[in-house]
């Protein structure tokens, strides 16, 4: 089946990124230190050739001579396995420390930034961000401990930790064995954190002021105080309005007319985050006083922030060896672009996708849109009334405290006992979000994870409530793969794929939580529709995400109002391929409003990934116990997803036990007729 990759044929290029190269070290220098440790300990020869050639390939002139290379690794090899254990566990409580102590640092230097401490000033920016850690690789080079750590531990390739089956302590050696693979210089590093928070800023305060805004007969339709963050909270609005007749209607048209002007970059900048201005984005007219005038056009800023994160990467790549997109997939998420480009394109090319799209259109009584993509009538919440939802959670919650104090009773709920719940609701805080809320995670025992939410002055909204559930995923998952993961080297999750699948399992209960069930008849079905079309949407972005970089480094020199042309082209390219088949409607850009795009690069896969695997986790779930399954699911660690998804459910990752879900529902009555 053919991929994105062979049907678009600016993205087929693949880039090619000659390393540093170090000649510091000659072949027979590397060559006579293997077989000198070899007679040594001849019984680990597979170790020690990895060990020492990974040493000879970080090692500089700076480090010391040949003579010097070969004596350090003489020295500092450890052949007794009881001496290497001990090493291991000293190194891995001393990380922890240095960890834990550099990640209080960046909470507190980012605190402004991220909460909503009041208007920003400048210097906030600076400190925010300013990397402390950023020095420390090239001190551990300086010092030997990154050798030591490359020649003791040395890294595995996928194929070698897949083959440690069930074995613990050496999965937690690989994951050490991961730590020193390349060396960058620390001023990389800080310009990295740099152009990163500078995205990051953009987006967290790129607001749209919605009671400012006409529609297309140039009337007011949204409420006074409403202000919704680009593009998590637009994309809420359209789904709040799927229930609400011809005025949701008008609404959802307007709010997509407001994300196909940001996408083009037509929007004026009077209009962001300010409501000194009024706009209609259907004619793209200014207002001021009643007058209309001249407005500006953003013109390139978006697409300049995304072409910033490429160019401090292509500087990066030299001293990786490879390319970001490289690094992302086969290191970070450990499975090929090509291989999870071929599950997405296998799931948005199943012809399943047009049955479900002819039941949405039924339902909604008109031909889809291309804002359906967020189509949210499948869940059960869609037949709620939202009001009373938002009545309910802001008499729950009219601050973070409030949250914060609620956790453990919220787990609870989720089937954990009294003292499992106090256990691991005492180790989370919450704070007031900037943007749209996050989750952010400890590094070191005695440290509490963060949930960050938005919370407004009249307190939380179901929307925010929702997303604060599925953030509160995150912090579990965090507490639990932390605390009581048997190393502090296995601790986390394979990939941020699976954290995002574990919060969306939290995010799915949110209405048992608020004590409401028993939402529709058909709601096994409706679940299944509902994950199968968020599925749709999100493998579809995912996918542009991957163009786009791919599209980058084909076109390294690129200007930001290249890049915004080329992302413009390739969004309605994805769509015509995946999406016009079901929707009807050919060259939609819909797909390239995601402000992950913007601050994450290339996080937007993992959560079509983490779909897939969420899939599988509720499928194993049935029928179990929810709160000790999750315990022992999260208890797993970071093993490769092949693995860890084997030791979760017993099954492989694939897209097909989403289709056969689908396939196997009888489309009754109630499913095609009720809205």
């Amino acid at each position: 089946m053919k991929t994105i990759m062979t049907c678009i044929g600016i993205v087929c290029v693949s880039a090619f990124v000659r390393p540093v190269e170090n000649v510091s070290v000659r072949p027979s220098v590397v060559q006579a230190a293997i077989d000198s440790l070899t007679l040594k300990d001849g019984g680990n020869r597979t170790n020690i050739d990895k060990g020492v050639r990974q040493v000879a390939r970080l090692w500089q002139e700076t480090d010391g001579d040949e003579e010097v290379f070969k004596r350090f690794c003489m020295e500092n090899y450890m052949a007794d396995p009881a001496e290497k254990e001990v090493a291991f566990l000293k190194i891995s409580d001393y990380m922890e420390g240095i960890n834990g102590h550099y990640n209080q640092m960046l909470l507190r230097l980012q605190e402004n930034i991220t909460i909503d401490n009041g208007e920003l000033h400048p210097v906030d920016q600076l400190f925010g961000a300013y990397n402390p850690s950023s020095h420390l690789q090239d001190d551990f080079y300086k010092n030997k401990i990154a050798f030591i750590i490359a020649l003791n531990f040395p890294s595995l390739t996928l194929a070698e930790k897949e083959a440690l089956g069930t074995d613990r302590k050496a999965w937690a050696y690989a994951r050490m064995g991961d730590m020193y693979t390349r060396r960058i210089p620390p001023e990389l590093i800080q310009k990295w954190s740099e152009t990163s928070s500078d995205a990051d800023v953009y987006i967290a305060a790129y607001n749209i002021y919605m009671g400012h805004l006409r529609n297309g007969k140039g009337k007011r339709i949204f409420p006074e105080d409403m202000v919704l963050l680009s593009h998590w909270n637009l994309r809420d609005e359209i789904k709040a309005n799927y229930n609400k007749g011809a005025e949701g209607l008008e609404k959802q048209r307007t709010v997509y007319e407001v994300m196909k002007r940001i996408i083009s970059q037509e929007i004026p900048v009077e209009v962001i985050n300010s409501s000194d201005y009024e706009w209609n984005p259907h004619t793209n007219a200014l207002f001021q006083s009643g007058k209309e005038i001249q407005g500006t056009p953003e013109s390139t800023v978006r697409y300049q922030k995304m072409l910033n994160n490429f160019n401090i990467m292509q500087e990066i790549d030299p001293y990786a060896g490879n390319t970001y997109i490289d690094r992302n997939f086969n290191e970070d998420m450990e499975v090929a672009v090509d291989e999870i480009s071929r599950l997405f394109d296998t799931f948005l090319s199943s012809p399943e996708l047009k049955e479900v799209g002819r039941i949405i259109s039924k339902r909604l009584g008109r031909k889809l849109e291309a804002y359906d993509i967020w189509y949210d009538g499948f869940k059960a919440r869609s037949y709620l009334d939202e009001t009373k939802l938002d009545e309910q959670t802001r008499a729950l919650y009219p601050d973070a405290g409030a949250l914060e104090k609620d956790l453990p009773r919220i787990l609870e709920k989720l089937g954990f006992d009294e003292q499992r719940a106090a256990y691991l609701g005492e180790k989370i805080a919450v704070d007031p979000a900037r943007g749209a809320g996050h989750a952010w995670g400890t590094a070191m025992k005695g440290q509490k994870s963060r949930l960050r939410t938005r919370i407004p002055a009249q307190g939380m909204n179901y929307k925010g409530y929702n997303i604060a559930i599925h953030e509160f995923g995150h912090n579990v998952e965090q507490t639990v793969s932390l605390y009581d993961v048997d190393y502090y080297m296995l601790s986390g999750v394979p990939n941020t794929a699976f954290t995002e699948a574990l919060a969306f399992i939290f995010q799915k209960r949110d209405l048992d939580v608020l004590g409401i069930a028993g939402h529709h008849p058909d709601e096994e079905a409706m679940d299944i529709l509902d994950r199968i079309w968020t599925m749709y949407e999100i493998s579809g972005v995912s996918m542009l995400d991957i163009a786009v970089w791919k599209w980058l480094y084909a076109h390294p020199g690129a200007t930001a109002g290249e890049l915004r042309d080329a992302v413009i082209a390739l969004s309605k390219e994805i769509w015509n391929r995946y999406f016009a088949p079901v929707f009807g409607v050919k060259d939609e850009t819909a797909l390239a409003v995601y402000s992950h795009m913007i601050g994450y690069p290339l996080y937007l896969p993992a959560y079509a990934f983490g779909h897939i695997i969420e899939f599988q986790l509720e499928n194993h779930l049935k029928g179990k116990d929810f709160a000790g399954e999750i315990d022992r699911i999260f208890k797993l660690g970071r093993l490769t997803p092949n693995a860890w998804i084997r030791e979760a459910t017993g099954s492989a990752l694939s897209v097909e036990p989403m289709l056969q879900a689908v396939r196997k529902i009888v489309i009754s009555s109630t499913i095609n007729n009720s809205r």
